[in-house]
């Protein structure tokens, strides 16, 4: 398992960048497999704490459902469009995949990310060119920027 300590020890400028996402909103949203295969979106709430990103869901919601059956999902941080004539402070926005590692409670489940791949997308400097940053486990930390 990988845990959100794991990418902050590999990567620890780009972990603080995509958890500085996460944090600055509370709702993010979720992407889950539904029994025949199509995504689900939803929205969510997701914490890191003690070294892990856990998020919750209430018994038998549809997500928990999903997770349950199928744990791989994809979590996107809150979206904020580039102000006009300010790209250059546009902070991009952040994805982390994994599966979902299920703890379940009396009255609601928990579930700890194992992490498969974080991404940061957002603008170079002087806002001319999109940056992708994206850290595996396996092959570590990358960037390509694109026009």
């Amino acid at each position: 398992m990988t845990s959100w300590q794991d990418v902050e020890r590999s990567a620890p400028e780009f972990a603080a960048r995509v958890r500085a996402l996460f944090d600055a909103h509370r709702h993010k949203t979720i992407a889950t497999l539904r029994a025949d295969g199509s995504p689900r979106i939803s929205g969510i709430e997701a914490v890191f704490e003690d070294g892990e990103l856990a998020f919750g869901s209430m018994p038998r919601a549809r997500k928990g459902v999903d997770l349950r059956r199928d744990p791989r999902f994809a979590l996107h941080s809150a979206t904020v469009d580039p102000v006009d004539g300010a790209e250059k402070d546009w902070p991009g926005e952040a994805k982390i995949a994994g599966r979902a590692i299920l703890h379940e409670g009396k009255d609601s489940d928990r579930f700890v990310v194992d992490v498969t791949e974080v991404v940061h997308t957002h603008l170079n400097e002087a806002a001319t060119l999109l940056v992708v940053e994206w850290w595996t486990p396996s092959a570590g930390f990358r960037r390509v920027e694109r026009e």
